[in-house]
């Protein structure tokens, strides 16, 4: 029987790109790539990487900047995974666009601060909280300095989202600093997920001391030689164990075998999860339970110390001012419907909610779905491009 040599060529491609960093996997594919740093005002170092243009528009102006963040145990490399031609990265490059995408601290690439190592405990006393209070302002003023313009557009996905309502409601100046936002499965109220992880830790969130010796007290699921070989061994097409990869997606983010393309998935376990602090999950089921959009509760006593009230203080999302558009799916277990209506409505900017057209599409569709570009990408892209 004669060897199916381009079969054995893309099995190849696929593993080694289970192997490569965000920056190698961009230049493998002929794309220009940069990595930048900055430094928090509370001293963590993160890492963005840039595609300043697309492969074929080497002399062009860029239309703009776009700013991308990731989701909640991902990284930037979620946006160039599933390649030319379909990865949001590389579509919004080709069109034109000068594109940064963030790392939240904690992750692959953000495991650096100038004096804690991530051996610390202390290193992950952080939620979400932090990375929309400190790590994307941070960014957004890197990205503006660097490269001279006065505005960006933002896109979010999932927990990337949770990270700009928290930016905006209590640093409303970077209003002034993004033209539009994009939210991809947006997340703030929770009330309504159907998600199996949070739901199971959402009980024990209220009380730190129960919940950190449940998960751990420190972080949760960081990407290494587990993701390695859950991605090139357990999950190739060929592995009979693949059933297991593709349910574990599906446990947590909701079913839609038409749109997973399981080829892909050693390539998505190589990269994903990539780590985060254990306080991130922690921050979702607390507001899983009190069913409001509200900043970490630290118990009456921490409260009291840190707030000055008993509760936790609600984020204003009154002060949101940038135009935002919603995208939202009906199969979305951890972004319902529900829950993205009450967030719109909120939001006195919301410019509009989109369902989009397919009963099956789920949380991760939305960065990885065969058919991405059709549903969400290509709608985004034209909306965009009202604001150049």
């Amino acid at each position: 029987m004669a060897l199916d040599l381009s079969l054995y060529k893309t099995t190849l491609d696929i593993l080694e790109d289970a192997r490569l960093d965000t920056f190698s996997l961009i230049k493998k594919y002929g794309y220009p790539c940069e990595i930048h740093r900055v430094i928090t005002e509370d001293k963590y170092v993160l890492e963005m990487h840039r595609v300043p243009h697309g492969r074929n528009n080497l002399n062009d102006k860029p239309k703009g900047v776009v700013f991308l963040q990731h989701g909640l145990l991902s990284s930037s490399a979620e946006w160039v995974l599933m390649s030319p031609g379909k990865g949001f990265a590389y579509l919004l490059a080709d069109a034109g666009y000068d594109v940064w995408m963030g790392n939240a601290r904690g992750n692959t690439y953000s495991r650096k601060h100038v004096t804690i190592k991530p051996t610390s405990s202390s290193f992950w006393k952080f939620s979400w909280h932090e990375i929309g209070y400190y790590d994307v302002p941070a960014m957004i003023d890197y990205v503006l300095k660097e490269t001279g313009v006065q505005k960006i557009q933002y896109i979010g996905f999932s927990q990337g989202t949770a990270v700009f309502w928290v930016m905006m409601s209590t640093r409303p100046e970077y209003n002034e600093k993004v033209s539009a936002m994009q939210a991809l499965a947006p997340v703030g109220y929770v009330g309504n997920i159907k998600s199996p992880l949070i739901k199971a830790i959402a009980p024990f969130t209220n009380s730190l001391e129960i919940i950190t010796k449940i998960i751990g007290p420190d972080e949760i699921l960081p990407n290494g030689i587990i993701n390695e070989l859950a991605g090139q061994k357990l999950c190739i097409e060929e592995a009979i164990t693949q059933v297991l990869c593709t349910n574990l997606l599906f446990l947590i983010c909701g079913f839609n075998e038409e749109q997973l393309n399981t080829t892909m998935l050693p390539v998505v376990l190589g990269h994903t999860p990539a780590g985060a602090a254990t306080r991130q999950f922690i921050h979702f089921g607390q507001l899983y339970n009190s069913k409001k959009f509200v900043q970490f509760d630290f118990g009456m006593i921490g409260n009291k110390l840190r707030y000055g009230t008993f509760k936790p203080p609600p984020y204003n999302l009154s002060a949101i001012r940038t135009p935002v558009f919603f995208h939202y799916a009906d199969n979305d277990w951890l972004s319902t419907p529900t829950d993205v209506k009450k967030l719109s409505d909120e939001i006195p900017s919301s410019v509009g909610i989109y369902r989009v057209p397919h009963t099956k599409f789920n949380h991760l569709d939305f960065v990885f779905a065969n058919n991405a570009t059709e549903y969400i990408y290509k709608r985004v892209l034209n909306i965009i491009a009202e604001f150049v």
